[in-house]
C-alpha cells in the first residue's frame, strides 16, 4: 500500500510525523516540569491551561500512558515510512542510511530540541499542548487503560499506589531554597523578611534577650522622688517592678496607664499598685515562633525569661521578636548598621560586648557560632578563659577583635576593623 503513494506524499507525511514526535515529546516534559505550587496558584485564579494540566496531571500514569502510546506510534510509523522511501529510491541498500539519517532527525528535532525547549519553557509548551492531550485521552483511553494495566500491577505489587499523591510539603529548608533563588520575583528586602521568619524556629529567647544585668526597671525600695525622676525619663514604655533585686519581681507596669491614673498629678505608689500586672514568665529555651504565638495568645508583650530553677536569666519584649523579622525599627533597614554596633569613619566598627552573636553575624556578614555563648563578651571570655585587659587583640574563629573597654568583670567595647579581616 505505502509503495504506491508518490514520494513527495511519502516525505510530507514523515515531516508531519516527526513534528508530532516532538510535539508529544515536549508535551511530556513541559507537563512534568511545571511547577507544582504556581500550578495550583494559577488554578485557583481560574486560568484554563491551568485547570486543564492539573486535571490531567492527578493521574500521571494515564498522562504518561497516552503520550508515549501517541509518541511510539507516529515513530515508528515514521520509520516504516523512512524504509520504504529508502527501498523506492536506494533498493536495500539504502535501509541501514535510512536508519541512521531517522535515528539523527528524531533526536535532534523530535526530542532534544522541544524538551529542551519544553523545560525552560513549560507554561507555554505545556498549556496549549493539553488542547490536544486531553480529548486525545478521551478518544484512547481503552487503550491507554489496557497498556497500564500491567504496569500498574508490577508498581502495587511493590506497594506504590497508583493515585497521584498531593505534592508533598516543603520543609524549612527547602522552603528557604525557595525564596533564595526567588531572585527578582521577591524584592531582596521581603526575601530577608522571609528568612527571618523561617529562623524563628531555630532561635530561641535566650538568643535575642536583654541580660539580666541590663535589665531596667523599678525599684520599691528607693525613694518615691527617685522613683518617679526614672519614670519620666525612661526610654521604656513597660517596665518591671520589683524591690530589691529583680529577683523578687512584682509585676510589670505600662507607664501610659500609670500616668493615666495620676490624672493631672502625680502618680503615686498607690496608682503604681493599680497600674501593675502581674509578671509573665518564659521559660529559657523557648523558640522564638513559639513566643510570639504565646505573646498572642496571652496578649503579653513582654517577659522574663527563666531557667530550670527559675532565676531570672533575661528579659524579652514582642517587639525583640519583631525586630528579628524587619530589622531594628531604629535603623536604616538598607544599612549593615545596629543599635550596638557603630561604623566609624576608616571603616571599622566599634561594638558593645553584649551584642549578639546573631546580630554581629547579621550585620558584618561573619558566621561564628550561634550554638554556644549569645553575646561577644560571653564567646571572648569563653575564648580566652578569662577577662581580658584592654588592648587585647584575637582572632574569634578566625576574626580579628580589638579590645578597647572592659568594666565590671565583662568587656564593654571592641573594635573590629574588617580590612584586617581580608589580609588574614
Amino acid at each position: 500500500m505505502l509503495s504506491d503513494i508518490p514520494i513527495w506524499l511519502l516525505l510530507l507525511s514523515l515531516c508531519i510525523l516527526v513534528v508530532l514526535s516532538a510535539f508529544f515529546s515536549g508535551s511530556e516534559t513541559g507537563l512534568i516540569s511545571l511547577n507544582r505550587y504556581r500550578l495550583r496558584h494559577m488554578t485557583r485564579d481560574g486560568h484554563a491551561g491551568a485547570v486543564r494540566a492539573s486535571e490531567l496531571l492527578k493521574r500521571p500514569d494515564r498522562l504518561i500512558g497516552v503520550i508515549l502510546l501517541g509518541n511510539n506510534f507516529v515513530n515508528i510509523l515514521a520509520s516504516a515510512i523512512a524504509t520504504v522511501i529508502a527501498l523506492r529510491l536506494m533498493g536495500e541498500e539504502g535501509i541501514m542510511l535510512a536508519t541512521l539519517l531517522l535515528t539523527l532527525v528524531i533526536l535532534i528535532f523530535a526530542e532534544i530540541t522541544p524538551k529542551t525547549l519544553a523545560a525552560l519553557h513549560p507554561e507555554r509548551f505545556a498549556f496549549p499542548a493539553t488542547l490536544v492531550i486531553r480529548p486525545l485521552l478521551k478518544v484512547l483511553y481503552p487503550l491507554v487503560w489496557l497498556i497500564n494495566t500491567i504496569p500498574s500491577a508490577l508498581l502495587r505489587s511493590f506497594g506504590v499506589s497508583q493515585k497521584a499523591l498531593d505534592s508533598p510539603s516543603l520543609s524549612t529548608e527547602e522552603l528557604r531554597t525557595v525564596v533564595n533563588e526567588a531572585g527578582s520575583l521577591i524584592p531582596q528586602r521581603h526575601q530577608e523578611m522571609l528568612l527571618s521568619i523561617l529562623d524563628l524556629e531555630q532561635v530561641t529567647v535566650e538568643d535575642i534577650m536583654v541580660p539580666r544585668n541590663e535589665i531596667v526597671g523599678i525599684d520599691l525600695n528607693d525613694e518615691w522622688d527617685q522613683v518617679l525622676q526614672q519614670l519620666s525619663t525612661s526610654q521604656h514604655t513597660r517596665l518591671p517592678i520589683f524591690r530589691g533585686d529583680i529577683d523578687n519581681v512584682l509585676g510589670f507596669v505600662h507607664l501610659r496607664n500609670l500616668l493615666n491614673l495620676g490624672n493631672e498629678g502625680l502618680p503615686t505608689r498607690d496608682d503604681l499598685d493599680k497600674a501593675m500586672r502581674e509578671a509573665y514568665f518564659i521559660p529559657e529555651g523557648t523558640p522564638l515562633n513559639t513566643q510570639l504565638l504565646n505573646f498572642q495568645t496571652q496578649r503579653r508583650r513582654i517577659g522574663l525569661v527563666v531557667d530550670e530553677y527559675g532565676d531570672i536569666r533575661g528579659l524579652v519584649t514582642l517587639d525583640d521578636i519583631l525586630e528579628e523579622i524587619v530589622g531594628e525599627f531604629t535603623t536604616d533597614p538598607s544599612a549593615a548598621t545596629s543599635r550596638d554596633i557603630h561604623p566609624q569613619e576608616d571603616g571599622s566598627f566599634l561594638v558593645d560586648g553584649s551584642t549578639s552573636i546573631r546580630e554581629l553575624n547579621r550585620v558584618l556578614q561573619w558566621s561564628l557560632q550561634t550554638s554556644g555563648p549569645k553575646t561577644l563578651n560571653g564567646m571572648i571570655t569563653e575564648y580566652l578563659e578569662a577577662i581580658p585587659e584592654p588592648g587585647t587583640s584575637l582572632l574569634l574563629e578566625g576574626y580579628p577583635i580589638e579590645i578597647l573597654q572592659t568594666a565590671n568583670n565583662s568587656v564593654k567595647t571592641v573594635r573590629i576593623d574588617p580590612a584586617l579581616e581580608r589580609k588574614q
